[in-house]
């Protein structure tokens, strides 16, 4: 299965210190997350460029990062608890204690707040350098459409419009 990075990067990228092993990291996931979060922004076509080894220094310098945490989101969970014959469990050892429902939720959070901040980045890198990349298409860029936050309408870039 190809996908943007590999098991290791997310790890380099995502984990802090190498906080687990590369294997606990599967192309599965990696391939989850980019379905569900970088090609509603960059699109099919220029996502099968970038796995075929295209522009290689926009999947390294800017989807890289987002990718990884976006990985890291999905996969956390699945990290926290450890599941067995006898069924699922959170860990807990005479060194710790499972962290608790509300830092979990902070974390998953804060993943996620970093990674779209960054793939805002991507998207807004994509539709100044369109010659570049002519197999993006800002039209189907859902970064680029208009959304209502908090009750205000915003454009692609979230900016507020009349």
């Amino acid at each position: 299965m190809k996908t943007l990075i590999s098991p290791v990067r997310v790890v380099e990228l995502a984990f802090p210190d190498g906080a687990i092993p590369p294997s606990s990291v599967s192309e599965i996931d990696i391939a989850a997350a980019e379905e569900r979060w970088i090609v509603p922004v960059i699109g099919r076509e220029l996502h099968e460029a970038l796995l075929n080894g295209d522009h290689a220094a926009l999947r390294d310098d800017y989807l890289a990062a987002p990718t990884a945490l976006f990985t890291r989101a999905a996969l956390q969970p699945r990290l926290d608890i450890h599941t067995d014959r006898c069924g699922t469990a959170a860990p807990k050892t005479v060194c710790g204690q499972p962290a608790s429902t509300e830092a979990l939720r902070n974390l998953r959070t804060q993943l996620l707040q970093e990674a779209r901040t960054l793939l805002h980045r991507v998207s807004e890198y994509l539709r100044t350098h369109t010659k570049e990349f002519p197999l993006y298409d800002p039209d189907n860029d859902i970064l680029a459409r208009r959304t209502v936050a908090g009750g205000i309408l915003l454009d692609g870039h979230g900016t507020r419009t009349r």
